[in-house]
């Protein structure tokens, strides 16, 4: 049973006599179904996916030929597609959207060349 209750429901569902066994999530059409309806499994997974597609275009990424625009137009095409597949159905809390924000940006910083030491240095200056 799919909700929201702490105390959870088991349910007997037989197919040619044999007791399907009951899981607490599982993946359908690309998206995890999870017993407690949340989304937190699923948005871990697409971005478990989308790194994989991120490191397979390492290449792409460290070639200069290859103009910034022309990569940020690749990430949003094969990397984003995969990451927000589904996600109009994501009931986003604080963490999920920070967890998508910092994936967000660490692959556009890859992107842009943006070093971390970098980061650092343009942080600690708006500080001061």
């Amino acid at each position: 049973m799919i909700g929201r209750d702490s105390l959870q429901t088991t349910v007997d569902i037989k197919l040619d006599g044999v007791t399907l066994k009951q899981v607490s999530d599982f993946v359908y059409l690309g998206g995890v179904i999870s017993s407690d309806a949340c989304c937190d499994r699923d948005i871990t997974r697409k971005i478990g996916l989308a790194t994989g597609v991120v490191r397979k275009l390492e290449k792409v990424w460290s070639v200069s030929d290859i103009s910034k625009e022309t990569k940020v137009h690749v990430y949003h095409a094969l990397v984003q597609s995969i990451l927000l597949y589904n996600a109009e159905t994501w009931t986003l809390k604080k963490d999920n959207k920070r967890a998508l924000r910092v994936f967000e940006m660490s692959v556009l910083q890859r992107i842009q060349e943006i070093t971390r030491r970098a980061l650092q240095g343009t942080m600690t200056s708006k500080r001061n």
